[in-house]
């Protein structure tokens, strides 16, 4: 099983950021990998079990499912249903925290997977930077933070 963290701080209030990260179907607004989300069967997308279906930019699609969302923990999880990149038994796990000497947040990105062997570093290079650490990018720009030193 390969495991990947992330993390990162941005100066944007916590509040801010999970307000943008607790919509499940937000992440095609900000995210640069994702071209477009809907929420399956019009269910809302805070509801645990709700499923995304989402296109890459280079038409991959993907459907993801939500597992757990805390607003009080400002946490999350989902796992990966299906998806054309050899993820398996794939589960994520998003985590905020205010920063108390400032305004910002720190962000917990963490995923856990099976993938073909061989191809753990492959993969895991993928996700920790193509899609967690450009998400993190992705979002300061969105929310319009600098990057802390």
């Amino acid at each position: 099983m390969v495991k990947i963290v992330r993390s990162t701080i941005l100066n944007t209030p916590v509040e801010q950021v999970w307000e943008v990260l607790r919509d499940f179907n937000g992440h095609d607004h900000w995210h640069p990998a994702v071209a477009t989300s809907q929420i399956e069967r019009g269910e809302s997308a805070d509801q645990v079990g709700c499923i995304r279906r989402f296109k890459l930019g280079d038409g991959s699609e993907l459907r993801e499912q939500l597992l757990t969302l805390s607003d009080l923990e400002q946490t999350y999880s989902y796992c990966l249903l299906d998806t054309p990149i050899p993820l398996h038994n794939y589960i994520s796990h998003v985590r905020l925290l205010p920063v108390t000497d400032g305004n910002e947040t720190f962000w917990h990105w963490e995923g856990r997977f099976d993938t073909p062997a061989g191809r753990e570093n492959e993969l895991g290079t993928m996700v920790g930077t193509d899609i967690y650490e450009a998400g993190f990018e992705a979002l300061r720009a969105y929310l319009g933070g600098e990057a802390i030193q």
